[in-house]
C-alpha cells in the first residue's frame, strides 16, 4: 500500500508540473496550467456555457416568423455538430496547437487532438479543449440569427462547417502564446473580441451578402412582429445564466487568487446587465410614447453583457454599470441605423455582438485595473486609471484587426459557397417558409395555404409540400374524419332526396281521401285518424333519429312505421350549417 501511495503521489506531482514538454523543443503553453480544482471549475463552466445554445435558439426562433422557427433551431444544432467537428479537426490546432511551425499569425500543431492515456497532460488537454470548444460554437451560432428566413439550409450547413476558420485564427491572436496581439499585451478575458466581435462582424457581412428579406422595407424600417415573444424572453434568461459561467469560468480556475476574481467577474457581469437593461428600458419607453419594445430591452441587456465580457473582473461596480449602459445605448442606436443602410438583421446580432463587442474591447483600455497577483494586464492600467495610452492603443488595434478579418473572410467564404450552392433561398420558397420547404413542417393559421394558392397559377412545383401534414395534427385521425364527413354528406343527400319525394306521396294520399269524402259517411273520421297517425309517426321519427317516407302504408324499420319530420330536417340542416369541415390554416 505504501508503494501504491508513493506512486500516486509521484503521478500527481508529475501532472501538476508545468515543465513537462511534449517534445524536447517546445514548452507546454499556459492553457494547460490547470490543477485539479481548476479543471473542475473549467469543466463545469464548459457545461453551463453549452446551455447558451438553447438560449440562442429560443431567442432567434422567437424573433423570426413562425414559419421559420424550426429552421433556425436546426441551424443552431448544425452549428454544434459541424462547427464542433471542424474545431476538433483543425480549429483548436490553429488556435492553441503546439508545433515548430507556429507563427504570430496562426498555430500549427495538435490537429485531431486525442492525447494518449500515458500523456502527463491527458486531463488538462481535454479540459482545455472542451472549454475552448464551447467558446467556438458560441461564436459560430451568433451568425445564424442574421441569416435567418432567407438562407438556403444546405448552403448554411456548408458555411457552418467552414466558419470555424473565421473564429479560430483570431482567437489564437488574442489568447494563444504565439499570437501577435497577445505578445503586444492585448487584454480580453472572456471574449468581447474573439467571440462576440468576430461573430457580430461575421453576422453583419452575412446579412449584407444575403440581402434583405422579401418585403422587409416595403413599409419602412420599423421592426417586424416577433414570431414568439415569450420564446425570445426565455432565450434571454438562458443566455443570462450562461453568461455567468462564460465570464466567471474565464478566470480559468479557482486556485490561488483566481476564485476571488471569479466571484468578482460574476458580480460585475450582473452589474453591467443592470446598467444596460435600465438604459434600454428608458430609451424604449421614451421612443415609443411610454410603451416598452421587447426587442429593445432584450438586445440592450445582451449588448451590456457583451460590453463587460472583455474586462469582467477588472472593473468596479459603478464602472461596470456605465460600460453596460453605453453598450446598450450603442446597440439600440445602431439597430435602426443598420436598417436604414438596408442591412437586414432579423435578431440584431450585428449591433448586439459586433458594435457592443468593439466597445467592450475598447472599454478595457479605459477602465482596467491591475488584478494583483494575476498577470492578466501585464501590470498595465487603463487610461482613466493613469495607465497612459498604450493599453487603449493595443485594444483599438485588436478591435480593428478582428473586425476586418471577420468581415473579409466571411464575405470570401460565402462567395465561394455561393458558387457551389446558392446561399439565398428561392423567392417562392422564402414566401412559403423554410420550415415547410426544408423540413416539411407545415404550421397552422399563419398563411401557408394563402401562399400556396397564390403560387399555384405560377406553375411552381409544389407537389412535395402541398400535401405536407400540418404540425400538431395526426394524419390518421384526419383520414378518419374525412371518411366520416363523406358518409355524412351522402346521408344528407339521401335525406334531401327523400324529403323531396315525401310531399308528393302525401298530397296524392290526401287527394284520394277527399274524393271519397261524401261517398263515405266515415270519411271525415278517417281523414282525422290518418292525420293523427301521421303526427304520431313524426314523433316516433324524432325520437328514433331515422329517416323514411310517409306513403299509404308507410315505410317500415323493424316492422315499425316511421316518417320524416320537417323539424328533424330543419335541425339537420341547421347543424350542417354550423359545422365547419374546412381545414383552415
Amino acid at each position: 500500500m505504501k508503494n501504491i501511495g508513493s506512486k500516486m503521489n509521484m503521478s500527481i506531482s508529475q501532472l501538476s508540473s508545468h515543465t513537462w514538454a511534449r517534445n524536447n523543443s517546445y514548452v507546454i503553453p499556459g492553457v494547460y496550467d490547470l490543477t485539479v480544482e481548476d479543471t473542475n471549475w473549467v469543466l463545469t463552466s464548459s457545461f453551463i456555457i453549452f446551455t447558451m445554445q438553447t438560449g440562442f435558439g429560443m431567442l432567434e426562433s422567437g424573433c423570426v416568423s413562425v414559419k421559420n422557427e424550426v429552421n433556425i433551431m436546426m441551424k443552431n444544432i448544425i452549428d454544434i455538430v459541424l462547427g464542433g467537428f471542424t474545431y476538433w479537426l483543425f480549429g483548436y490546432a490553429m488556435s492553441f496547437g503546439r508545433g515548430e511551425l507556429n507563427n504570430p499569425f496562426m498555430a500549427l500543431g495538435d490537429f485531431l487532438i486525442d492525447p494518449s492515456v500515458s500523456d502527463p497532460l491527458f486531463g488538462p488537454i481535454f479540459a482545455a479543449f472542451l472549454f475552448q470548444l464551447s467558446f467556438s460554437t458560441t461564436a459560430t451560432t451568433i451568425v445564424s440569427g442574421a441569416m435567418a428566413e432567407r438562407c438556403n439550409f444546405k448552403a448554411y450547413c456548408l458555411f457552418s462547417f467552414l466558419n470555424t476558420i473565421v473564429y479560430c485564427i483570431p482567437a489564437g491572436w488574442v489568447w494563444g502564446e504565439h499570437g501577435f496581439l497577445s505578445k503586444l499585451g492585448v487584454v480580453d478575458i472572456a471574449g468581447s473580441g474573439p467571440v462576440h466581435l468576430v461573430g457580430g462582424a461575421s453576422a453583419f457581412a452575412s446579412a449584407v451578402m444575403l440581402g434583405p428579406r422579401l418585403g422587409r422595407y416595403a413599409k419602412g424600417i420599423e421592426p417586424l412582429p416577433l414570431g414568439n415573444p415569450v420564446n425570445a424572453c426565455m432565450g434571454l434568461f438562458v443566455l443570462w445564466w450562461g453568461w455567468l459561467a462564460f465570464n466567471s469560468g474565464s478566470t480559468y480556475g479557482v486556485s490561488g487568487a483566481k476564485w476571488v476574481y471569479a466571484a468578482r467577474a460574476a458580480v460585475m457581469t450582473m452589474m453591467g446587465s443592470f446598467g444596460g437593461g435600465s438604459f434600454s428600458m428608458i430609451y424604449s419607453m421614451a421612443r415609443n410614447e411610454g410603451r416598452l419594445d421587447i426587442v429593445d430591452l432584450i438586445n440592450g441587456i445582451l449588448a451590456s453583457l457583451v460590453s463587460v465580457t472583455a474586462g469582467c473582473f477588472l472593473y468596479h461596480a459603478w464602472e461596470a454599470i456605465i460600460i453596460g449602459a453605453i453598450g446598450s445605448a450603442l446597440c439600440c442606436l445602431c439597430m435602426p441605423l443598420f436598417d436604414k443602410m438596408g442591412v437586414d438583421d432579423p435578431v440584431g446580432a450585428s449591433a448586439v455582438h459586433g458594435v457592443a463587442g468593439i466597445w467592450g474591447v475598447l472599454a478595457v483600455g479605459l477602465f482596467a485595473d491591475n488584478p494583483v497577483p494575476l498577470g492578466t494586464t501585464n501590470g498595465r492600467f487603463g487610461l482613466f486609471k493613469g495607465g497612459g495610452w498604450y493599453l487603449l492603443g493595443v485594444q483599438s488595434l485588436s478591435a480593428l484587426c478582428l473586425a476586418c478579418w471577420s468581415i473579409c473572410t466571411t464575405l470570401a467564404l460565402l462567395w465561394i459557397i455561393n458558387k457551389i450552392v446558392p446561399i439565398r433561398m428561392d423567392p417562392n420558397e422564402e414566401l412559403l417558409g423554410a420550415d415547410l420547404m426544408e423540413h416539411r413542417i407545415r404550421h397552422s393559421q399563419i398563411g401557408i395555404s394563402r401562399a400556396l394558392s397564390a403560387l399555384a397559377p405560377l406553375k411552381v412545383d409544389l407537389d412535395d409540400v402541398v400535401n405536407a401534414p400540418s404540425i400538431g395534427r395526426n394524419p390518421g385521425h384526419d383520414q378518419c374524419l374525412d371518411e366520416i364527413r363523406a358518409a355524412s354528406q351522402k346521408l344528407y343527400e339521401w335525406r334531401s332526396f327523400m324529403d323531396k319525394m315525401s310531399p308528393q306521396k302525401k298530397t296524392k294520399a290526401e287527394t284520394s281521401v277527399d274524393k271519397n269524402e261524401f261517398a263515405n259517411k266515415d270519411s271525415f273520421k278517417l281523414r282525422n285518424i290518418k292525420r293523427n297517425n301521421r303526427s304520431n309517426l313524426t314523433t316516433y321519427a324524432d325520437n328514433q333519429g331515422f329517416d323514411g317516407s310517409s306513403g299509404d302504408d308507410g315505410a317500415k324499420l323493424g316492422n315499425k312505421p316511421f316518417a320524416i319530420s320537417g323539424n328533424v330536417l330543419g335541425k339537420i340542416q341547421s347543424e350542417r350549417n354550423e359545422q365547419n369541415f374546412a381545414w383552415i390554416d
